[in-house]
């Protein structure tokens, strides 16, 4: 039966198909205001619909029990954010778009995708057999049996039907792209010719690095002519830029004389102590291994020391001062083949029935078909494998150890019983438990005082401007170091555990100094230097950018000017160049061996006619002049291959720009950083 705990564990996989479904979001007329309500601060703009704190938190928490998500480490909030901020995209964007463009689920295509006629992810990922892999009918006839009477069920089996419905209409969205992809006659005949066709010539070039930038004059208005006419080249996220500066905090000299002293004086009293486990577990730096290991997963001095009851270290040893000893051996077999029946704690009557049933010569694989609870072994009689002995922890390596060929054993662990039958034991050889205790090469608090003490200092000069801020970096004998944060990231690129830096910028006002964080075992100080709310970046920001250009610009007019003759060997000389030849050269190419990557010269060269000379090409780098002089054609490609490939790459490029392009319309803001 699919329980609500396994579907809960199944809605991993859920979860990903609303991510996947938000990419195909249908945006249309977008109204985006900026600002907070009431003591409910915004949180984002979907569709022009105002996301507030709490509604972003009751969607949160949802998700994160419906799918019983943890918060471990930043990874997974991260995800869970990005879940939570997909799934309001879907309900403000998805389900209202695919309304209004009349994509409908029908009553009759659902129940195909209950039935398993037509396959829905979003029931497969529920109800399909771990055993083999199909989908289990059956299983979702029981757990709608289960839904009548429990309310939790019932919740989950609307939450399903819900990504399903989702699921279908994305399904029919993309079908409606991809049905308006054509490719005609015409471009097939062209990708043809160009797959088929292979250009070799002659050329000559002048580089634009050649000509000195002195002899030209950019001006204000040649700078804003080339901004305003390319425009959508400087499309942008939203974004803050902070400096930053780090005070690293690593260990003194006097620090790793402490710490070695530390180790050699607890090293004489852990190898006195009669209570290793006590005097381990006493030690906030002790450690005892949950499994047993033999001397083979020991490193040779581990193993010489640790396998002849000898204490090993204090050793410094990956920056750590280590010590280890034994503290139980056994002599085990190095592998251990196992089948199991799993049974609920509950059921101990039934537990010690099947085992005197078992250890009478019971068939184990049909007590495990038939009673073990735990589907993805049950099918095959239980079978677990083989697996070293050092697998094992707890209950399970003291049950183990010393079992031999054809033994059952009784384990209770946590909320289960298990019945374990070995089928292979090998050879029995020493196994060892080891308690160690280590000390890292780490600041000691003194230390960490005085560096936050110089934060500290730092930090109330640095306030006042980003001149101060500089200043008080050179005083304190730190780099600053330059970071932007696009609106959405949660963390600053290339600084670990960051967090909280990037949520103190998204609530900064430029010039404001923030507090000292802790990130990783450093500290760190910030200055927020700039916010950028433009759609487009600003003129001043894309300068050298801009210039750039309109210098290349410049000097190819300067260039073709000077260019003369009605050869290729008088144009090469007017350019003060050589001719030199090019061959290999198709449509599809992307380098030209002595030019580089210049695709308008590719275009021009595999359009161009044998034995004319050409234009001037205004190439990326140089402008370029050549001569086809020959022109192989062999048939690489026919017109029937040539239209699946162009039709499946036009459809493939539709679909994957799709959302994208109505992103661009969305303008969707996401102002999460500064709480979540």
């Amino acid at each position: 039966m699919a329980s609500l705990n396994t579907l809960r564990t199944k809605f991993g996989v859920v979860l990903s198909i609303i991510i996947g479904l938000a990419l195909l979001a249908f945006i249309l007329s977008l109204k985006t205001e900026m600002g907070f309500t009431g003591n409910d601060p915004r949180v984002g703009v979907i569709d022009g619909e105002k996301i507030n704190y709490s509604e972003y938190y009751d969607e949160y928490e949802r998700i994160k029990t419906q799918n019983n998500v943890q918060e471990s480490d930043e990874q997974q909030s991260a995800m869970l954010a990005n879940a939570v901020w997909q799934s309001l995209i879907t309900r403000y964007v998805l389900t209202p778009g695919f309304d209004r463009m009349g994509l409908r689920v029908t009553d009759p295509e659902r129940m195909a995708m209950v039935s398993g006629q037509r396959p829905s992810q979003a029931f497969y990922s529920a109800f399909a057999d771990p055993r083999t892999g199909q989908y289990n009918v059956e299983a979702v006839s029981q757990f709608l049996a289960q839904a009548e009477t429990n309310s939790q069920a019932a919740q989950v089996w609307a939450q399903l039907n819900e990504q399903a419905r989702l699921e279908r209409e994305a399904q029919k969205f993309f079908g409606l792209v991809k049905g308006g992809v054509y490719v005609n006659s015409l471009e097939v005949a062209q990708g043809v010719e160009g797959a088929n066709r292979t250009f070799s010539g002659k050329w000559a070039g002048k580089k634009y690095s050649s000509v000195p930038d002195s002899l030209f004059t950019v001006s204000t208005g040649d700078l804003k002519n080339y901004y305003n006419s390319h425009k959508d080249q400087f499309k942008q996220t939203p974004s803050r830029t902070l400096s930053y500066v780090v005070f690293e905090v690593s260990p003194t000299d006097d620090d790793l004389l402490a710490l070695e002293k530390k180790a050699a004086e607890v090293g004489r009293e852990f190898a006195a102590a009669e209570d290793v486990k006590a005097f381990v577990r006493a030690n906030r730096n002790g450690r005892i291994a949950e499994s047993y290991v033999t001397a083979a997963q020991l490193t040779d001095e581990e193993g010489k020391a640790l396998m002849d009851g000898k204490m090993y270290g204090p050793v410094l040893k990956n920056n750590e001062w280590t010590m280890a000893r034994v503290l139980s051996a056994k002599m085990a077999p190095d592998s251990v083949g196992i089948r199991h029946i799993v049974l609920p704690y509950t059921q101990e009557t039934l537990a010690d029935s099947l085992l005197t049933a078992l250890r009478k010569g019971g068939d184990f694989a049909a007590a495990a078909a038939r009673y073990s609870v735990y589907d993805a072994t049950a099918a095959n009689g239980g079978e677990v494998g083989v697996m070293p002995f050092s697998a094992f922890t707890g209950e399970f390596a003291e049950a183990l150890a010393g079992a031999k060929k054809g033994d059952i054993v009784k384990i209770a662990s946590g909320d289960a019983i298990q019945l374990m039958q070995v089928y292979r034991a090998d050879k029995p050889t020493k196994h060892i438990q080891v308690a160690s205790i280590t000390y890292p090469l780490e600041a000691s608090a003194a230390t960490r005082r005085d560096i936050h003490n110089q934060a500290g200092s730092f930090m109330v000069n640095a306030k006042g401007s980003s001149e101060a801020f500089a200043d008080a970096a050179s005083e304190a004998a730190v780099t600053p170091r330059v970071a932007t944060l696009a609106q959405g990231d949660r963390t600053i690129r290339g600084l670990e555990d960051s967090r909280d830096v990037a949520r103190w910028a998204y609530g900064a006002e430029t010039g404001d100094v923030s507090e000292i964080f802790t990130v990783g075992k450093d500290y760190v100080i910030a200055m927020l230097t700039g916010i950028d709310d433009h759609d487009y970046a600003p003129l001043e920001k894309v300068a050298s950018q801009v210039r750039a250009q309109v210098l290349r610009d410049k000097k190819y007019d300067y260039i073709v000017k000077d260019l003369a003759g009605s050869t290729l060997a008088e144009q090469a000389s007017s350019l003060g160049s050589e001719v030199d030849d090019f061959s290999g050269v198709t449509f599809g190419s992307f380098y030209i061996d002595g030019i580089g990557m210049e695709p308008r010269l590719v275009g021009a060269i595999s359009s161009s006619e044998q034995g004319v000379l050409s234009a001037p090409v205004k190439g990326m780098s140089g402008v370029y002049v050549f001569e086809v002089g020959d022109v192989q054609t062999e048939e690489k490609q026919t017109a029937e291959g040539e239209k699946v490939r162009a039709q499946a790459m036009a459809e493939g490029m539709a679909q994957q720009f799709a959302y994208p392009a109505i992103q661009q319309m969305a303008k969707i803001q996401d102002l999460r950083g500064k709480y979540f």
